[in-house]
């Protein structure tokens, strides 16, 4: 299972979440406490969003850890939406290509979890897309096909709604081809303004995801933080996100909504 944090407020340093906290984004690389592998180092990638409507990005295979140009620009770079994220491959080679953030247009996405028997379907999934968008696939993984599933359904339009119909038609094809569907989806995804975040599986063992305001210079809270896992020992400061949630955080605060693609499923 992979490791993320993201973070949407006023502006902060990247290294406020990948490098500087006692548990980190590139600690978690090599030592996660809260997954079911403790190594996460199929390489790695952050997104961020500046004055330009679309995300900077600089993704690698090398393991977080082991990169010293991470360190760096997370030390220099400074931004009041961005996503990081460590991988441990399920499905998809070891390639750049493969690794998160994935980004399309204005918008950026990552992932945490697994489809079962995804290559049993993933030929229908593709024939779903625009010309478009199937032309922007560059990998092989299954968290980049839902992502583009997502933009297929109406992300711009209704993100949480286009997400959960992705959820539910990946759920409906693996019912179908193999009667059986078990999808584990924890991701965060973003259009430059609001930062979402989905917690969801079908089996209700989703992988885990936590919430926490970030303070300021001055101790005042300066914005939100999203995680796999918490990036220090302060408990009372992080919330657990249940299953069958999202999150939303936009300049007014967070907002905590249902997430129920299964009910599209079911009713397909």
């Amino acid at each position: 299972m992979c490791r993320w944090a993201a973070y949407r407020g006023e502006p902060l340093y990247l290294e406020e979440l990948v490098s500087s906290p006692a548990h980190s984004l590139i600690e978690q690389s090599h030592c996660a406490t809260r997954a079911k592998t403790a190594t996460n180092g199929d390489g790695f990638g952050i997104a961020w969003y500046g004055d330009r409507p679309e995300p900077g990005r600089y993704r690698d295979v090398l393991p977080a850890w082991s990169d010293c140009n991470l360190r760096s620009l997370a030390r220099q770079i400074r931004s009041s939406l961005f996503l990081a994220h460590v991988r441990a491959a399920t499905t998809g080679a070891t390639r750049r290509d493969n690794c998160h953030p994935f980004v399309h247009g204005h918008w950026s996405f990552m992932h945490n979890g697994q489809i079962a028997n995804f290559d049993r379907i993933r030929r229908r999934l593709e024939s779903m897309l625009s010309d478009d968008l199937f032309s922007a696939r560059t990998g092989t993984t299954d968290s980049e096909m839902i992502f583009l599933l997502a933009l297929q359904f109406g992300l711009d339009a209704d993100p949480l709604g286009a997400m959960e119909k992705a959820v539910a038609t990946v759920e409906a094809l693996s019912m179908e081809k193999s009667g059986e569907a078990l999808v584990r989806f924890t991701a965060c995804f973003s259009d430059g303004k609001q930062l979402y975040a989905v917690r969801y599986a079908t089996d209700h063992k989703p992988p885990t995801l936590y919430a926490a305001p970030m303070a300021g210079p001055a101790g005042a809270k300066s914005g939100y933080c999203l995680v796999s896992e918490p990036l220090n020992d302060e408990a009372d400061t992080w919330v657990e996100i249940p299953d069958g949630s999202a999150v939303k955080v936009c300049p007014d605060g967070m907002q905590a909504l249902l997430f129920q693609p299964k009910l599209l499923a079911e009713a397909a």
